[in-house]
């Protein structure tokens, strides 16, 4: 299946510019400056004999029930909730700022094309009134986005991307007991580079195209957590890149927030920067 790839990265995108908006906005109106996966049942998937074909039938997919997950990219971690039959996903991130400091926890709901934003401002006494913003649900038009057609979307079921960075390396190895190993391609597939932000791939060289990965895959034969041991290049250092998929058939059910109100003109004004 073939679908867009950019969903952490995109809201990183959307995220750090609000708070940065957010934190300018907030000095001028005077707030000033305040200085896993689950556990399975039964027993662990046999080795197969394509272990590449095995790993990536783990990989989510549009008849999966809905699911949570989370990616931790360095320092950022999103977590979410993908919901297939309702093509739904709501994601959310943290967001911490220093001067002034405050904390913006800001989520985003997809159901099909339509789209609703939450942002919750704690560590600073009334933040959200000077700064107009709501603390409940908010419907937003994608028309009225500078960056309408890259605003979070529900682009499938795989939001860690897992299955186009599996699909780069040349042989997958089965470790036993649900653990897959190789070695990803990072550096000629647009698909893939989409997916990696806040990385530079072009730093990476030579070891951008053999990347170790680590996979597990748990007993209801679903992939649980994907890691990506990405090398030191540039000004980044090493890193780990995990995706973690969980609760199958447990998360909530995703519908139109209750109670959505119109978004306001400061919301846009947000994520516009």
């Amino acid at each position: 299946m073939t679908q867009r790839n950019g969903t952490a990265a995109t809201a990183r995108r959307i995220v750090l510019r609000a708070a940065a908006v957010l934190a300018t906005t907030a000095l001028a109106a005077g707030c000033g400056s305040t200085g896993n996966a689950p556990e399975g049942a039964g027993a662990a998937p046999a080795p197969s004999a394509d272990p590449k074909a095995a790993l990536l039938a783990a990989v989510p997919t549009e008849q999966d029930p809905r699911f949570r997950f989370s990616t931790q990219d360095g320092t950022d971690r999103f977590t979410g909730v993908v919901d297939p039959a309702a093509k739904g996903m709501e994601l959310g991130m943290k967001q911490q700022n220093d001067d002034p400091k405050f904390i913006m926890d800001m989520t985003f709901r997809v159901i099909d094309e339509d789209l609703w934003m939450r942002v919750k401002l704690t560590g600073l006494p009334g933040l959200h009134d000077a700064l107009k913003l709501p603390k409940n649900w908010m419907k937003m038009e994608r028309e009225k986005l500078a960056d309408g057609e890259n605003a979070p979307s529900y682009e499938g079921t795989d939001p860690g991307n897992t299955a186009a960075i599996i699909r780069t390396a040349e042989t997958v190895e089965d470790k036993g007991d649900g653990t897959y190993t190789g070695l990803a391609d990072l550096a000629d597939n647009e698909d893939v580079k989409s997916t990696f932000d806040g990385l530079d791939l072009t730093a990476l060289g030579a070891a951008g195209r053999k990347v170790p990965f680590t996979a597990v895959v748990g007993p209801d034969g679903n992939l649980t957590t994907f890691t990506l041991d990405v090398p030191a290049a540039g000004k980044h250092k090493a890193m780990k890149l995990v995706t973690k998929y969980y609760d199958f058939g447990k998360a909530p059910e995703l519908a139109p927030p209750a109670g959505a109100q119109k978004a306001t003109a400061s919301a846009y004004e947000m994520l516009n920067g």
